[in-house]
This record gives C-alpha cells, structure tokens and sequence, in this order.
C-alpha cells in the first residue's frame, strides 16, 4: 500500500462508519431512527480511531486536508507530497458516501426530506450566518489540530493507540463545538460527500446547498493554520 492507497482508504473507511451513523440516525426505516447527537458523535469517534488505526503505519493517517497542511506548516511533513494527500483524502471522501448510499439506498428512497438527505452527506449550519459559522468552524477545527499535534509529538506519543486519544479528542469536539455547524472539522469530509450528493441518483434529494460549501473547507484550513503557528510559537 502507498501512502496515496493509505489515505484515501483510511478517509473511505472514515466516511463509510461517521456518514453511516448519520444516515442510521436520520433516515427514515431504520433500526437506529432518532438515535441523537450522541449516536452521531459517538459513531464518528469510533469511525476516526477505527480509519486512524488502520492506516496510520503507511501514511501517517492525515485523513484530513486541515491536519496535513499544519503538519506542512510545521515543518513535519514535505509541501510536495500535501497536493496528493489531499487529493487522495477527496477522493476517499467521495468513495465513502457512495459505499454509504449503497448500504442505505432503500432508506434513502424512504426519506422525503431533501434537508435530511442532503444532512448525510455533508454539514449544515444550525443557524446560518457565514461569519459565525465560518468562526465557529474555524475554533473547532484549531482545537482539534492543536490536540493532534501535540498527540502525535514524540514525547506524547503512544504508537498505533494514538488513534485512541484523537477519537477522543473528535468525541470531545462533536459534543463541546459541534452544535452551530454540524462541526466538519476536515474540508474533505464535507466536499467529497457533497460531490457524491450532487452525482448520485437519489430521488428527491434537493440541491446541495452550495452557497455554503465554502465554510467547511475555509474554516477548517483557517483554524488549523492557526493551531500550526500557535504549535509552532509554543514550542519553537
């Protein structure tokens, strides 16, 4: 497996389980119906340590375009290798919602909503005002890298159970910052979701509210380049 397999396997694999807990959750027919937001950050810690564990040896387990651009920033990870981390990251993404429709197409056809629909695939603000939503995307996503570069400092380090302390950094996050904007937290979760929505034949699914795809990819790429510098300040 190459680095590129490795994490658009890993971000696959990430969708598949935190996209799958949101559709069991909102979709019509199923056994997990209203099971809540805390199914829903529950699902997506275990999806984040289970896509950590199994690809971290081979690439690092970036998963995320947010995490390998501070990893650049700070000096940890080579510029010319973060285009094709983040492509495969897309990639993988896209991969994962359609793995997601397919195990729940039936579901899909049952659910009338187009916002409920669309909810799976990717975020939406609770209220929408850009700004806001784009700060609020943008502080989460700063916790987050914060805690991931300092979980994956030598000093710190735990081996393969560092994906243990990140699925639990992303529970903490889902549930403390996770209620104005459905907390992305990772420009390719929210993309590659997106496009599969838009390209995926779904039955009443609506438009795929692109006015705000923007803030879950600036958002997080602002937030972690803050957490990069600030790391950066902090320890020199």
């Amino acid at each position: 497996m190459t680095p590129f397999s490795a994490e658009l396997l890993g971000t696959a694999i990430l969708i598949v389980l935190g996209d799958g807990v949101v559709a069991n959750v909102a979709l019509a027919r199923t056994h997990g119906h209203g099971g809540g937001l805390i199914a829903i950050t529950a699902g997506w810690a275990a999806a984040v340590f289970v896509a950590v564990y199994a690809v971290a040896a081979v690439s690092g387990a970036h998963l995320n375009p947010a995490v390998t651009l501070a990893l650049a920033l700070r000096g940890k990870f080579a510029w010319a290798a973060v285009p094709s981390y983040m492509c495969a990251q897309l990639l993988g993404a896209f991969v994962g919602a359609v793995v997601v429709w397919l195990a729940y197409r039936r579901q899909f056809e049952a659910t009338a909503e187009p916002a409920t629909i669309r909810g799976v695939f990717c975020t939406a603000p609770a209220i929408r005002d850009p700004g806001h939503n784009l700060l609020t995307e943008a502080i989460a996503t700063f916790v987050f890298v914060l805690g991931v570069l300092q979980i994956a400092a030598p000093t710190h380090g735990l081996g393969a159970l560092d994906a243990l302390p990140v699925a639990l950094l992303v529970l903490a996050i889902g549930l403390s910052l996770g209620g104005p904007t459905g907390y992305a937290i990772n420009p390719a979760r929210d993309l590659g979701p997106r496009l599969a929505h838009a390209l995926l034949p779904i039955r009443g699914k609506g438009g795929g509210d692109w006015g705000y795809a923007w803030v879950p990819i600036v958002g997080p790429l602002v937030g972690a380049a803050a957490a990069a510098l600030l790391h950066g300040a902090w320890l020199g």
